[in-house]
């Protein structure tokens, strides 16, 4: 992966600077080079200059400056010449290449890796040695939302979601480290402040699925498939909410993971006469209603400003 990385640049510089550009890896062995014939070829002392060497040495006619993103020296861009200037293009190359390694492993890889845990794409067995490959750390809490744009202009929602989250299209996946102690109510504020952002600064309508947190890495594609069905459910039972958490969706969760031909038969059985459609609007908002307040008559009769006698008639029509 580093070397296509790499030859995309050097290559790209190659007419910018009038000289033949590449990199050697430990061993010696070119692997991206302006000259395309050169690649693989072994330097001779080069591997041992790796060692012996400061960050920059000279060679049969190159100059050469080590880099690395870890703690001893993978690679070296060399230069064709020997003078001030190769040493200085040598320098300049291997600054910005080590940059976009380590761009390339921390952004792309980690990415990628988490990707593939999320979506289910890895076995078992490889999340932790690739964790530990990436220097991802497993066993912190997190947690998964997801955030589905349902309409606004042409700003993507990842690149703001992923400006609010720097340390980390219809459907963005967010991936957040919490703290132990945080709650769902914690969860749902944070999501909130993403709908919120999106809609007030970027006038992007979004409803935010969140999953239950987790303690473990290979527990996220769980707590995915819970941000979906949260936002699945809600867009069935609540339409109006844009933040829904799996741990609240209560006993629509049930019934929505009912078969389809069973609910059928259900409201079959209990519309015997009539289909639920024939319910007046007022009579469904007042059920709806009704049961968003778990069926406390006050309640809900403060919230449709009605008198306390008047929802009790409805509810009794409604019974009947």
């Amino acid at each position: 992966m580093a070397n296509r990385v790499f030859q995309n640049v050097v290559y790209q510089m190659k007419d910018a600077v009038d000289r033949v550009v590449g990199v050697v890896d430990e061993t010696g062995t070119v692997i991206s080079c302006s000259e395309l014939g050169q690649i693989g070829e072994v330097r001779e002392g080069v591997a041992a200059a790796h060692q012996t060497a400061g960050d920059a040495f000279v060679r049969d006619g190159y100059s050469y400056h080590q880099f690395s993103n870890a703690k001893h020296n993978d690679y070296a861009a060399f230069v064709e010449g020997t003078d001030e200037t190769a040493e200085q293009f040598s320098a300049m190359l291997s600054i910005s290449l080590q940059c976009i390694k380590q761009y390339h492993d921390e952004k792309f890889d980690k990415t990628n890796f988490i990707k593939n845990v999320v979506l289910d794409n890895i076995l078992p067995g490889d999340i932790y040695a690739k964790a530990r490959e990436l220097h991802f750390v497993s066993d912190v809490q997190r947690v998964v939302l997801l955030v589905r744009v349902t309409s606004g202009n042409d700003i993507s929602a990842y690149d703001v979601v992923s400006g609010l989250f720097p340390d980390k299209q219809k459907d963005t996946v967010l991936v957040k480290e919490i703290k132990p102690d945080n709650n769902t109510r914690d969860m749902e504020k944070l999501a909130a402040s993403i709908v919120d952002t999106l809609q007030g600064d970027h006038y992007i309508k979004a409803v935010v699925g969140i999953g239950t947190p987790i303690g473990n890495i290979k527990d996220l594609a769980s707590s995915f498939k819970e941000a979906q069905i949260a936002m699945e459910v809600g867009k069935v039972f609540d339409t109006e909410r844009q933040v829904i958490s799996y741990d609240h969706l209560g006993i629509a969760r049930l019934i929505y993971q009912l078969p389809t031909t069973l609910c059928e038969a259900f409201l079959r059985e209990v519309f015997k006469q009539e289909s639920i459609d024939s319910l007046d609007a007022e009579t469904l908002f007042t059920i709806q209603r009704f049961f968003e307040n778990n069926l406390n008559v006050s309640e809900t009769s403060r919230g449709l400003f009605v008198h306390r006698n008047t929802l009790v008639y409805r509810l009794e029509k409604i019974r009947k």
